[in-house]
């Protein structure tokens, strides 16, 4: 009896360890660069429609980058969400992207996909104003260069922020050398540069300074939800778009899965949970709860000779480092 009992347990325990294995090797993994609290929403709703659990890794860019290059001996993420498109054409180029077009991109416009990625959604940048802070309101980039301004305004570094990096640039091919001119009159008005976009608009809503020189919108519009006194303020001569893309690695032992992941973000329902995050959906077709990119003036950020990315981060902490 006893033995009947203890091959009884052993065929319950290995059947056990047999489901958790397979639930192991059938779980997607994500990192991302977007907000965590969208990427849980997403892979509820994943799980919920297909049973395959997704497990996530949210960090900055930089640390998600980090971790993807360290384990390549042994790769652990399926898909990539970031918050730049420089990292998606970065691999790309390395050859570690999978191309797949899905069938839910259609509603995607052109430039904002690729053979091997997708926006997942779209933020732009602007000014985020305090509006308790008793300074007029902003219009304008050089507006924050008043005296009413003076040591009032924060930045993200955009060292660590790949969207601060495109402002410059966009600003820098819409106004050639007047961008530079800006960006010293800033620096002269007492401009800070902070570290990422978080730590540049605490301090705004805090009350501490008046307003942020190019943060990134949508964690803003979540803050005004809220109840906090901010405002975002698109400048009229123009701003850059920061699409969030979305990536299957070449690495995944999971490809279907991951396929079947990005339809799934890419779906009505997973743009409804992207909007609900305050950006701006990548479809065309599901509304957004804020202003799309097709209402900004948007400069272009594509490196042209005199708009290197390496030799604009240089010029620009060489001029806040005097």
């Amino acid at each position: 009896m006893k033995t009947v009992m203890s091959v009884k347990k052993g065929v319950l325990l290995a059947m056990v360890l047999s489901s958790v294995m397979m639930s192991s090797a059938q779980a997607l993994t994500v990192y991302t660069a977007g907000p965590g609290s969208l990427a849980k929403n997403l892979a509820t709703g994943f799980e919920k429609k297909t049973g395959v659990k997704v497990n996530i890794f949210q960090a900055t860019t930089g640390k998600v980058m980090a971790r993807l290059e360290a384990e390549q001996a042994n790769p652990q993420a399926d898909i990539l969400i970031s918050a730049s498109v420089d990292t998606a054409e970065d691999l790309h180029n390395r050859g570690w992207l999978l191309p797949y077009q899905s069938a839910n991109a259609d509603k995607i416009p052109a430039q904002l996909k690729s053979a091997d990625y997708v926006a997942q959604g779209v933020s732009a940048l602007g000014i985020v104003w305090n509006t308790k802070s008793g300074t007029p309101e902003p219009k304008e980039w050089q507006d924050l260069t008043t005296s009413a301004f003076k040591d009032k305004v924060t930045t993200p570094d955009p060292s660590l922020s790949g969207a601060s990096l495109d402002l410059l640039i966009g600003l820098q091919n819409g106004m050639g050398d007047k961008a530079w001119a800006l960006f010293d009159a800033l620096k002269k008005n007492g401009m800070v540069v902070s570290g990422p976009n978080a730590q540049a608009v605490t301090p705004v809503m805090q009350g501490a300074k008046a307003a942020v020189f190019g943060a990134v919108d949508y964690v803003s519009y979540g803050n005004i939800s809220q109840g906090e006194s901010l405002k975002v303020i698109f400048p009229a001569s123009g701003t850059v778009i920061a699409p969030r893309p979305m990536m299957i690695l070449k690495s995944t032992q999971h490809s279907d899965d991951a396929k079947a992941f990005v339809d799934y973000v890419l779906s009505p329902e997973g743009q409804t949970m992207v909007a609900d995050a305050w950006l701006m959906p990548a479809r065309t077709d599901v509304p957004a709860k804020r202003p799309l990119f097709n209402e900004l003036n948007v400069l272009p950020t594509k490196s042209d000779g005199t708009s290197e990315r390496g030799d604009v981060l240089k010029r620009f902490s060489a001029l806040f480092t005097l």
